[in-house]
Parts: structure tokens; C-alpha cells; sequence
């Protein structure tokens, strides 16, 4: 679609970027896809449009969006033969579990969590039925931010222990049938890396093209204006000046956060040599922290100053999906993830695990890697671009439309509607259909805790936290697709009763804090505006047990957590069957032991309904149907459901004509016609 052309609008919401590009921006505003699909609208020319919303958008949004949509001209529209599940590689069935390290468990009180700690409660996953654990950045950091600033890929950093903590932790998840991979974040470096500080000492050297560099004005101490108007989104503009080198810097997040230049050739093989190594330990793959900016736009230019006041960052369309993004993951999937036809095995692999939970010898080493796309701003059509079956890129990606109802973000402080989950992920998998498998999750550190968004001030009301609790884990994990569960959504974690700046250690949210003071608001104004959305609630320590530290740490933890609750720890309800935690391995084991639930068909139950969310997993073997109260009030059943016999449910096994706050089930299916529906 070239940038001469003046498509009608149904042309651009065609097109897999253009439609995302466009639902991305309702999205924003909290309206819905029929102010673009209706007749009238869809046959109105861009320039029509661009013209009628210059007020909002101005006098760019056209040029900027055909430029987006031809980049990615030869994006695929057809959709890719099915994959029988014999040829399904191992992560399609499996279940994911993050571990924030920092937060999860301190072997030498130090306050801060460790990998020994990990090592500790890796009988905790394994006993939950975790196929693969994702660990979270433990590479060697100054840890502007916690450690998604890399100083050397190839150490630990040293609160989190040494390299040999990291092969024994290896071989220990294989040994109990369990993955593991890492966080990988290539798209910075922290400004201590090796190949920064070689870039500042000889800018026009080697080194000086690893990174987006750019000359002052003649005379330029800083002070001038910087080479374009892109933000960071960690607060204020996107450029450091750099006064030893004479350079300005780009860096999308902190100031010590600097992007890499992917555009240089050596910089990808630098990071395919990355993934090599550490595949040749024994790690099966990667976490790809926000893959999808790695490709920017030749010359950098400005923002569309619009664009960036409706999304939040001026410049994002120049990287949010990058003119080569597909050329440089394809190249990493084959230069890095992919083992060499004759590599020597790895130390250990993981053993096999069968639908019954007992382990089997060891798995042959995975011929390619799993990768894992963190992709902020992506939609359903990228998410097909990039994690399509026949693509060659990413096998998963995360899609972050999820967590927030429409017009709002996660600074905002309001009651989370489930309907719009449920049609999100209906959505979602209509359209995904057997081009990619979704990536399910509620919770990340990156987020506040579901739980509280969805409650509110009642997250503290212990029965109706363990309901809805129970109810997020069901549609977790028995809709199509990979769970990714986060450390502590097993117990019903949920958000933390900060009362002060002080209490708070994320970088992002002490930049809010203070930009919001700059702009006049008092501490506790700001506060208000920063707690919704602060990063700080997932980092809390995990909560092993009652008492002072919750058996995280015999010393100060390194953030502060205030939660008092009785029994939302693990020793409270581990020996308890019908406990969080308790529900947890019972859904997965179910999960494990019948093919259905994690790779059948799904048959989608009163579809309308914004209370009651059904659907039936079906394959050979039978068929199984799921609900879930998505509300706090008890709801009437819809008339015409399957008879099915209860196996696992919330608030007992029978099913009645209604169903109680919260409630969910999973029940057998039977041929016979129910008699009470």
C-alpha cells in the first residue's frame, strides 16, 4: 500500500497492520469496531477521514499510517494449513509459570531473592504441574531497572548468585520435567555494558554503530534540543546526551537503558552468539523483552505529535512494529534459537512427563528453541505476522489488549469488567484460528494483580477472593491456548496497601511520582495517580508462610509488602484440597491428563452473555464443558447447555439452575440431554 495512494477505509482495515493500527487507536478511546466496519464509514476515503479527524489526530496521521502499512506490503492474508497435534511442539500443551527471582525466595537473608532460593521451592512448581518456569532477568545488571539493564549476558549478577547457582538450577528443572527459559532483553543494553562504553570512548569506532548515536549541534553541551521528539517511557525525552562521546543516545526506557542498533549486522549476530551459548547450557529458550521495537525507522524522525498525545509517546509508530522487525527475528530464529545439525548435546535435558504426572527418561534436545515475545502495542493481525505457524519468527507473543477495558489504562483506578475479557479472548481466537497459538495471561511483573483490578477494595473479602480467584485460573487454563501463570496467582495474590512514596522501588513509578510533583500535585495526589498502575504490587515478596518476612527472607526484604491476610499463603493452603492453591493442581493435573482440555476444539456457549462464560473442549476422546460467573451476584444458568457431571468446580460439583458469585466449573459431558437446562 504505498504512501501516494488513498485507500478507503475498508482497504486499510484489510490490511493485518491496519486493522490493529486502527482497533489499537478505539481501543484507546473506548470505541467500538463499528465506527470503522459500517457502511458508511468503510467506504470513506483516508483523506476524508485525516481531514474530519485532524482536530485529533492532525495533520500526519495519514502519511504516518500508509507509511506503517508499507512496510509490511507482503503480509500474508490466507491462513496456514492446520498442524495435526502429533507435530505440535512441546510448548502448545504446556503450562508456564514466571518467577520474578528478586521477590520469589532468599537463601542468605539478605532480604534480596536468589537462584538458590529458586532451587529451594522448585518442588513447589513441580508439585503445582509447571512444565516450563520462566525466570526473570538474573543476567549481570547495575539494576536501574531490576535488571532489564544488561552490563554482560553471559554472568549473573552477583545478589542473585554465580553461574554454577544457574547450571545446578538448569539440570534441577530438567530432572523434574520441567523447561526453562530465561528473560532476554537485546533491545538495550544498560549504558555499562562493554560495547557502550566502547561506543563513548571511539564513537566513530566498531563499537559506535551497536548503537542509535547521534552528533550535537556545533558547540552542543546537552542543553540543545535532542535529535527528535520521541519520549521514553520511563519519563521525558528518549535522548541522554553522552558528553565524553560528543553524542546523543536514544534510550526508550531509563536514561542508562540504551538502544541497540539492530541495523548493524554485527549487533544480530552478537545476539544470535547470546542465544547460542546459552542454549548449549541447557536452556530451552527465551523470553524476548520487547522484541517488537527492535526495528526503527531509517533516520529516526519525529513523532506525529497526535499520535503520541492519544498513545502516550511520541515516535512510537517509527518502532512499535519496525520496517525490518520480520527480517531480524526470522534471521535470530535461524542464527541463534535453531541447533546446529551436529552441536554436542547440552548438559541435561528435561525429562518427559506423562498425562498421569509421572517423569520419563530425558527428552532428545529441542531442534529450536522456544521464543517468547514480549510485544507492547501489537494486535490480533500482528500477532499473526509475527507468531503465525509458517511465519519463522516468534512461536509466542504476548498481547497486553487484555488487561485493561477499553478507554482505559493501568494508571487508571476503576473496577475491571470481565465481559470484556471473555470478548477479547473470543475474539482473540476467532481470528487467530490455527495460524498461531495465544499466549494466556492476567498477571506479570509488569502489572498490578488481576484480583484487585476486578474487585477493587473487596480483594479483601477472603471468599470472594478465592472465588475469583478460582474462576481466572479456569479460564487460564482451559481456553486454546499457553498459560503463562505469574508467582503468587496459585495463593490469590492481589494488590498491596502502599501508603507512601517511600514504600515504592520501581524506577517507573518514581518517575511518575515525580513528574507528577513537577506538574504541581501534592505527594498524595501524585500517589493516587501512580498506585493503580505501580509495578511495585507484583515485586512484593512471595508469601510462603505466616509470620514476619512470610518465609521469604530471614532478613529485611528488599521491598516493602504490607498484606496481613490469614491463609493466602502457600503452607495455609497447601494441605488443603479446596484452597487456591489446591484448585490450582487440580486444574492442571486435569488439564495434563486429558487431551481436550489443552489441545482440542472449542465450541463457544451463549455468546452474548455478559455474566456467563461457557464453552465446550471437545477431541476424539470427548467432549468437556467449562463455565464461569463472571460477576460477583449469582446468575441464572442459559437454557440448552450439555448435561455434564461436574469433576472440578468451585462451589461444589453439581449444577443447578444458578450459579453462585464467581463460580466456575469443569464437568464431563455425557450423550444425554440435560433436564434441568
Amino acid at each position: 500500500m504505498s504512501a501516494e495512494h488513498d485507500p478507503r477505509l475498508r482497504e486499510i482495515y484489510a490490511h493485518p497492520v491496519g486493522r490493529d493500527a486502527i482497533d489499537r487507536l478505539l481501543l484507546q478511546i473506548g470505541r467500538s469496531p463499528r465506527w470503522v466496519t459500517n457502511p458508511l464509514a468503510a467506504t470513506m476515503r483516508l483523506s476524508t477521514l485525516a481531514r474530519l479527524a485532524k482536530p485529533v489526530l492532525g495533520d500526519r496521521f495519514a502519511p504516518s499510517l500508509l507509511e506503517v502499512l508499507a512496510d509490511h506490503d507482503d503480509a500474508p492474508t490466507s491462513t496456514p494449513a492446520v498442524v495435526t497435534s502429533a507435530e505440535q511442539p512441546w510448548w502448545t500443551r504446556a503450562v508456564f509459570y514466571q518467577v520474578y527471582p528478586r521477590s520469589f525466595a532468599d537463601s542468605d537473608g539478605d532480604g534480596v531473592g536468589d537462584l538458590r532460593g529458586v532451587l529451594s521451592r522448585l518442588d513447589h512448581l513441580a508439585d503445582l504441574g509447571v512444565d516450563c518456569l520462566w525466570l526473570s532477568p538474573i543476567f549481570d545488571s547495575p539494576n536501574e531497572d531490576m535488571g532489564y539493564d544488561v552490563r554482560d549476558y553471559r554472568a549473573v549478577m552477583a545478589e542473585m548468585g554465580t553461574l554454577a547457582d544457574l547450571d545446578e538450577l538448569i539440570a534441577a528443572c530438567h530432572e523434574r520435567g520441567m523447561r526453562i527459559i530465561l528473560d532476554l532483553v537485546v533491545n538495550h543494553t544498560s549504558a555499562e555494558h562493554a560495547w557502550f562504553q566502547a561506543a563513548v570512548a571511539d564513537p566513530e569506532g566498531p563499537y559506535g554503530s551497536y548503537y542509535h548515536l547521534r552528533p550535537g549541534r556545533p558547540g552542543e553541551d546537552g542543553t540543545g534540543p535532542p535529535p527528535n521528539n520521541w519520549t521514553s517511557f520511563f519519563s521525558g525525552s528518549a535522548w541522554r546526551w553522552i558528553p565524553q562521546a560528543q553524542r546523543w543516545a536514544l534510550h526508550l526506557f531509563a536514561p542508562g537503558q540504551v538502544d541497540l542498533r539492530w541495523e548493524e549486522p554485527q549487533v544480530r549476530a552478537e545476539v544470535a552468539d547470546i542465544v547460542q551459548w546459552w542454549r548449549a547450557r541447557g536452556v530451552d529458550g527465551f523470553r524476548l523483552d520487547v522484541i517488537n521495537y527492535i526495528s526503527k525507522r531509517p533516520d529516526l524522525p519525529d513523532g506525529n505529535e497526535a499520535i503520541g498525545a492519544l498513545l502516550g509517546f511520541p515516535g512510537i509508530e517509527h518502532y512499535f512494529f519496525g520496517p525490518r522487525l520480520h527480517e531480524y527475528l526470522r534471521d535470530l530464529r535461524t542464527h541463534g534459537f535453531t541447533r546446529a545439525p551436529h552441536a554436542p548435546a547440552p548438559p541435561s535435558t528435561a525429562r518427559e512427563r506423562h498425562p498421569d504426572g509421572t517423569l520419563g527418561e530425558p527428552l532428545p534436545p529441542d531442534a529450536v528453541g522456544v521464543m517468547v515475545g514480549e510485544t507492547p502495542g501489537v494486535g490480533v493481525e500482528m500477532t499473526r505476522l509475527l507468531a503465525g505457524t509458517d511465519r519463522g519468527e516468534l512461536d509466542l507473543v504476548f498481547n497486553f489488549d487484555v488487561l485493561d477495558n477499553p478507554g482505559k489504562t493501568r494508571w487508571d483506578d476503576y473496577r475491571y469488567d470481565l465481559g470484556y475479557l471473555k470478548d477479547h479472548y473470543l475474539d482473540y481466537l476467532e481470528r487467530v484460528g490455527h495460524d498461531a497459538r495465544i499466549a494466556l495471561f492476567l498477571d506479570n511483573h509488569d502489572n498490578p494483580r488481576m484480583l484487585s483490578k476486578v474487585l477493587g477494595p473487596r480483594a479483601h473479602e477472603p471468599a470472594l477472593r478465592s472465588s475469583l480467584a478460582k474462576a481466572l485460573a479456569t479460564i487460564q487454563l482451559m481456553l486454546p491456548g499457553t498459560p503463562f501463570l505469574y508467582q503468587g496467582q496459585e495463593i490469590a495474590a492481589v494488590d498491596q496497601d502502599f501508603t507512601s512514596a517511600a514504600e515504592l522501588r520501581d524506577v517507573e513509578s518514581l518517575n511518575r511520582l515525580a513528574q507528577l510533583r513537577t506538574e504541581g500535585l501534592s505527594e498524595e495526589e501524585a500517589l493516587a495517580r501512580v498506585l493503580p498502575g505501580a509495578r511495585d504490587h507484583a515485586r512484593v515478596p512471595m508469601r510462603w508462610s505466616p509470620g514476619p518476612g512470610a518465609g521469604f527472607s530471614t532478613g529485611s526484604p528488599w521491598q516493602p509488602a504490607s498484606e496481613a491476610s490469614v491463609g493466602f499463603t502457600v503452607a495455609e493452603q497447601v494441605d488443603d484440597p479446596d484452597s487456591v492453591l489446591g484448585f490450582y493442581r487440580r486444574l492442571i493435573a486435569l488439564r495434563r491428563a486429558e487431551p481436550a482440555l489443552s489441545g482440542g476444539g472449542m465450541r463457544v456457549l451463549a455468546r452474548r452473555s455478559r455474566t456467563y462464560f461457557g464453552w465446550v473442549r471437545s477431541d476424539a476422546a470427548g467432549d468437556w464443558l467449562i463455565e464461569v460467573n463472571l460477576t460477583d451476584r449469582t446468575i441464572r444458568r442459559p437454557r440448552g447447555l450439555p448435561h455434564a457431571e461436574g469433576v472440578l468446580g468451585s462451589a461444589g460439583l453439581r449444577r443447578g439452575a444458578t450459579m453462585a458469585p464467581y463460580e466456575c466449573v469443569v464437568a464431563c459431558v455425557s450423550a444425554h440431554p440435560s433436564s434441568s437446562d
